[in-house]
């Protein structure tokens, strides 16, 4: 997702998001927000988009302004966001999406996601969205069975039923003993701020699951309101390349802007997309110099680190 365009494709990409935000109806103050801040953190666009002077939107003319099956693809990925940026599952903006997407030969998980929710078929698509954020997760294929979502929601939260982990709990309480500003203590203040059950104790999430996750939080410094949480997997997507759509942006779309809810363990609510900090978010995971989320992250080597010192090395800021 780290792709670069010339101004020229990028006009284009823009004409096409803004076709699909107001499909001949008004821009809502969200859309023509969105428009500005992805001009200017996806693209480097300087100066200040106007929506209206953008050119008219037109799959052909998309197809023809994008050459690289990349471009298309991250392009496709930008449409697909600008039908839920006013908060509304429009079938009219899916399908306009569904005809970006033809026309530049896209396919992928999102897409099928996005089409049968237009369908009417939520659950389906809901299902779907759960089972490649666990896959982006673990690494390791889901099952697609009739048993799907209880199984899911054992893997989040496993320690229950006697199924506690003292002692892995017992090391999370040990970063209270680093010093203020790092990285490790950072993360145990995150926790007891919000109430949290730190992993092993029988109410926490997985481990597989929330060290990454809150770690994203506590590097990137989104908050848990229903903002902060579209802002941390918007960024956690654009860093972690494995289902980026389908398994972490359209998900907390749905549960955070939609308010439509998953399961019984993510909550949802309406109208918490920013949709000027969305694109920068965005940006901001592309920017990454490691993948939190990647096999190969040690929540332990950091620990210890000042914050600010890790965000300045893989992130580019302080």
């Amino acid at each position: 997702m780290k792709i670069s365009a010339t101004r020229e494709e990028a006009v284009a990409i823009l004409a096409a998001m803004r076709d699909v935000s107001g499909l001949d109806r008004a821009l809502t103050e969200a859309d023509r927000a969105s428009l500005v801040a992805a001009a200017h953190w996806i693209f480097g666009i300087a100066d200040p988009v106007d929506a209206d002077r953008l050119p008219a939107g037109d799959p052909a003319a998309l197809a023809a302004a994008l050459e690289t099956p990349a471009l298309r693809e991250e392009a496709i990925r930008f449409i697909a966001v600008s039908a839920f940026v006013d908060g509304s599952l429009d079938p009219a903006k899916i399908r306009r999406v569904l005809a970006y997407a033809a026309a530049v030969g896209v396919e992928g998980d999102y897409i099928d996601e996005i089409t049968q929710a237009a369908k009417g078929n939520l659950q389906w698509a809901l299902g779907h969205m759960v089972r490649d954020n666990l896959e982006s997760i673990t690494g390791k294929p889901w099952a697609d069975g009739p048993n799907r979502d209880a199984e899911a929601l054992a893997f989040l939260l496993p320690y229950r039923g006697g199924k506690a982990d003292p002692a892995l709990a017992a090391r999370f309480r040990t970063l209270a003993d680093l010093h203020e500003g790092s990285f490790g203590r950072a993360f145990l203040d995150h926790f007891d701020r919000n109430g949290y059950a730190l992993p092993g104790e029988p109410d926490a999430l997985n481990l597989v699951f929330s060290l990454p996750h809150d770690s994203s939080h506590v590097f990137a410094g989104y908050d848990t309101t229903p903002r902060g949480e579209l802002l941390v997997s918007t960024f956690t997507a654009a860093m972690h390349p494995v289902h980026p759509i389908s398994g972490h942006v359209l998900p907390v779309i749905f549960s955070w802007h939609l308010g439509i809810k998953i399961n019984d363990v993510a909550k949802s609510a309406e109208g918490a997309m920013d949709p000027s900090e969305f694109w920068h978010a965005w940006a901001r995971g592309e920017a990454m110099k490691i993948d939190i989320f990647g096999p190969d992250w040690d929540f332990w080597a950091w620990a210890a680190r000042p914050l600010a010192d890790l965000r300045r090395q893989y992130l580019g800021d302080g």
